[in-house]
């Protein structure tokens, strides 16, 4: 139920020596920071006992009622324990949070003489706690004691009360003064004073039994209450008595005392100097047993302290406060070496790093954080450190993760180094060629084992420059401004070789030379001056390697790996990887070498067969010819381009089935046939087509080829009108394609598909035909330039006809070389032949770009 407040307060806004003592005892019994007695008014509350108020309410003793909590204690007449004012929707708002500090709070009512509520004896932390069922009895015993303090002294001030009112009011204060005693006594606590002028001391029963002492054996003297202190402890006792007697001030302490079982219990002692010379100076206090609490506390402390992982703990200066056994190991200190010393004067090397910033944003932000980091000296250790920020601080702890570090280095080096071996033999073993591979090699190793690197083949044909069949193949350094410094030493260093030299031992030998820590001299031919020796002060190797590529019979090449200073020497793990890798490269380096053989002979058959195109007037033809990359693919696309003696150009494009030199051959033939049967008659495309068919019959050649012939023609109307006449017909080969002088790009195809030559002498050829105007191009190509593996012919034709649209405006060869390199990957799988012819206008000169004209003498000119 809510009442109201007095008018006016029972005493006045001042201190009173006798509830200052009960303020003292409170804040003594219950450890806290502020304790008070307190009365309300209508218009404020006052406080004639009051103990570490802030200012200025400690010397005003009096707050408005905006900053009371006292105020509900008396409206309602009982007692108000708060844990957390800051959450409590009663007192929220109150403004003695903010301005007083005050977050626990716990308020006994005092009465007066009429029985009315007109205070509080409260205890008040600035800190969230929970009251106990202790703390709760013993501000009530002290309550009940203060309000006959207050009753008595309203009986006083009361002149007309009777002497017996008097009494019986002494008589309650007498009892509640018992019950306050016996509430000490239910509480453990035992009580002392020390007169400090005859030093005679005086205990209750309680406190003898607290201090394993009884009366028989009690002096009364001062040296008595250390008498069974542990022997550990007594020494900052004594020292705590001494400071407060000589200060006039407080004493606090927390110690042992031995048993004569050997055991210790845990005591803690509150006291104050009081009095004066003249009134005599007296050190009074209470000594409580706190072994229930303290034990735990040294039990948790020994198994932190025997912990197998570090722990460290600072308070929020970062001033370390705590080490256990395990810290002292991994850091090489002492504890003395590191209590009362800041983090950061310890650990200087954390400064700057990872752990200082987790450190400070886990203090910051009060979330726990975790990391796993090398610290250098003193530890030169990996460490796992778990953050846990507190109110009071910071705890750390540490495992010593080094060894485990160690191996997933390790481990991890081992997983680069299968990675960079296993890319190393697929990549490689993707290229066919010397150069491709040796590039290819050039950029694995480069940065993965060596700062730069040069790869050397061995010639077999010992070309021009080259020193004992060595020429540089490819070479690469992971600074791109020292790539063509690297490139110039690579190449004036075959000049320069002596016998002396580690490129020729590593030759001759067939074994891995190394040279570290800068030795030059031996790195390079045994010159002292000139561009070799100034390239090599530029690249400044401090390590360099150098190992054979082994071949079937010797080897086939050299792998020189250097590192810079800041890089050194290569490692034991490097070599072994290196030595892999020269053992890889040098078989595909021998595997292209016997490849290239092959592959050269048919491609060089078949560049023989295929002859510079006519140049008739005002006809641009170009040719292009690209062999594949592997030997089984080159061989067999063929193009052609004659004049038939009326002046008619015609165009052939075949490809024969097979691929190697027997294809190449195969093409040959065939070429030589159509290239007859075309250019003796006026015959058109299909006849040419079905008399070839008839030849290779005769012939029994047993060539399958697919063929495309296109004859352009003119009649002198057309000339007139700047038309031309095409006509074609296509033996199941790819359909040619038509750009008009606008760009746009026409496919031309059937509508159903001729055999392929060889198949059948008697098969119908069709021929179809079209007129075009003069600035039309025609196409004719292979179907190595539509193909692909992952695409089908349609997705092919496709793009061809999207590129030839994009270039249209290009330039004859321009054309031809763009639309190559939009088609063709960098590794052909198949070989592709084109012809393409670009009818410029007649009204004007033939342009320069199509270069002069070219017709055999028999043939009439325009």
């Amino acid at each position: 139920m809510t009442g109201s407040l007095p008018a006016a307060a029972p005493l006045p806004a001042a201190p009173d020596p006798a509830f200052e003592r009960f303020a003292r005892l409170v804040r003594r019994q219950l450890g806290v920071p502020v304790s008070l007695v307190t009365l309300v008014s209508t218009d404020e509350q006052v406080f004639p006992g009051a103990i570490g108020l802030p200012e200025p309410w400690q010397s005003t003793r009096c707050t408005p009622l905006s900053h009371s909590f006292c105020q509900h204690v008396v409206r309602s007449g009982e007692p108000l324990i708060i844990s957390d004012a800051r959450t409590n929707p009663l007192v929220a708002d109150n403004l003695a949070i903010p301005d007083l500090h005050v977050i626990a709070y716990a308020g006994i009512p005092l009465t007066d003489t009429d029985g009315a509520v007109v205070g509080s004896l409260c205890a008040i932390d600035n800190q969230p706690r929970t009251w106990t069922d202790e703390d709760f009895a013993v501000l009530t015993d002290l309550a009940g004691a203060c309000s006959s303090e207050l009753q008595l002294r309203q009986a006083q001030q009361r002149t007309a009360e009777s002497a017996a009112e008097t009494r019986v009011l002494r008589a309650e204060q007498d009892a509640d003064r018992s019950r306050w005693e016996l509430a000490l006594a239910a509480g453990q606590v035992g009580t002392f004073a020390l007169d400090l002028n005859a030093e005679v001391l005086t205990v209750d029963d309680r406190l003898l039994e607290l201090s394993g002492m009884d009366r028989a054996s009690f002096s009364g003297r001062s040296e008595d209450m250390y008498t069974n202190v542990h022997s550990e402890d007594v020494d900052h006792v004594i020292a705590g008595v001494r400071h407060a007697i000589a200060t006039g001030g407080t004493y606090a302490a927390e110690y042992r005392i031995c048993n004569t079982a050997g055991s210790h219990r845990w005591l803690t002692t509150r006291g104050e100097v009081l009095g004066d010379d003249e009134s005599g100076r007296r050190l009074i206090g209470v000594v409580h047993d706190i072994t229930t609490t303290r034990e735990p506390q040294e039990q948790a402390a020994e198994i932190v302290d025997a912990m197998a992982i570090g722990f460290l703990a600072v308070d929020t200066d970062w001033f370390i406060t705590h080490v256990n056994r395990e810290t002292e190991r991994i850091s090489s200190y002492t504890r003395d070496q590191m209590i009362g010393r800041t983090l950061w004067d310890v650990f200087p090397a954390a400064v700057g790093t990872v752990f200082e910033e987790r450190y400070r944003r886990a203090a910051a932000t009060g979330q726990p954080d975790s990391l796993d980091a090398y610290y250098p000296e003193p530890l030169n250790a990996w460490v796992e450190a778990r953050i846990v920020p507190g109110p009071a601080g910071m705890a750390f702890h540490f495992i010593d993760v080094t060894s485990r570090a160690v191996a997933q280095q390790q481990a991890e080096q081992t997983a680069a180094r299968e990675r960079l071996l296993s890319r190393v033999t697929e990549d490689l073993s993707a290229a066919l060629d010397v150069e491709t591979a040796a590039d290819r090699l050039a950029q694995l190793v480069v940065p993965a084992i060596a700062d730069w690197c040069v790869v050397s083949s061995s010639d077999d044909d010992r070309a021009a420059g080259s020193r004992r069949g060595l020429r540089t193949a490819s070479c690469w350094h992971t600074d791109p401004d020292l790539r063509g410094t690297t490139a110039a030493y690579a190449e004036a260093r075959l000049s320069s070789l002596d016998d002396d030299s580690i490129l020729v031992r590593a030759l001759k030998t067939g074994q891995l030379q190394l040279v570290e820590s800068g030795a030059p001299a031996r790195v390079l031919p045994m010159v002292t001056a000139g561009p070799v020796r100034d390239l090599l002060a530029t690249l400044a190797p401090d390590a360099v390697a150098v190992l054979p590529l082994p071949g079937r019979d010797g080897p086939v090449g050299l792998l020189t790996l250097a590192n810079g200073t800041e890089r050194g020497a290569f490692t034991s793990e490097d070599l072994a990887t290196a030595v892999s890798i020269a053992d890889r490269a040098g078989l595909v380096l021998d595997n292209a070498r016997l490849y290239r053989q092959p592959r050269d002979v048919a491609e060089g058959l078949q560049r023989s067969l295929l002859t510079e195109p006519p140049q008739p007037d005002h006809g641009q033809i170009v040719v292009r010819y690209v062999p594949a990359s592997q030997a089984a693919h080159v061989g067999g696309d063929f193009y052609d381009a004659f004049l038939q003696p009326a002046g008619a150009t015609v165009l052939v494009i075949g490809d024969v089935v097979g691929h190697d030199t027997a294809a190449a051959a195969a093409m040959g033939q065939l070429r030589s046939i159509v290239r007859t049967l075309g250019a003796l008659d006026h015959d058109g495309p299909a006849d040419v087509l079905t008399q070839a068919d008839q030849v290779m019959r005769t012939l029994e050649s047993h060539i399958l080829a697919t063929t495309a012939v296109a004859r352009l023609e003119q009649t002198d109307e057309q000339r007139a009108a700047g038309t031309t006449q095409l006509r074609w017909s296509n033996a199941g080969h790819p359909p040619p394609m038509l750009i008009h002088p606008d760009g746009h790009v026409d496919v031309l195809t059937h509508d159903r598909a001729d055999l392929m030559l060889g198949v059948h002498p008697a098969a119908l050829r069709r021929e179809s035909v079209l007129t075009v105007e003069r600035g039309s191009t025609l196409v004719l190509y292979t179907d190595g330039l539509i193909e692909r593996r992952d695409q089908d012919l349609d997705a092919g034709t496709a793009r061809l006809q999207a590129a030839l649209a994009e270039f249209a405006g290009s330039g004859l060869e321009e054309l031809a070389d763009q639309v190559l390199a939009r088609m063709l990957p960098t590794t052909p799988d198949d070989d592709v032949a084109l012809i393409a012819v670009r009818l410029h206008r007649q009204d004007r000169p033939r342009p320069a770009e199509a270069g002069p004209n070219r017709i055999p003498p028999n043939v009439p000119a325009e």
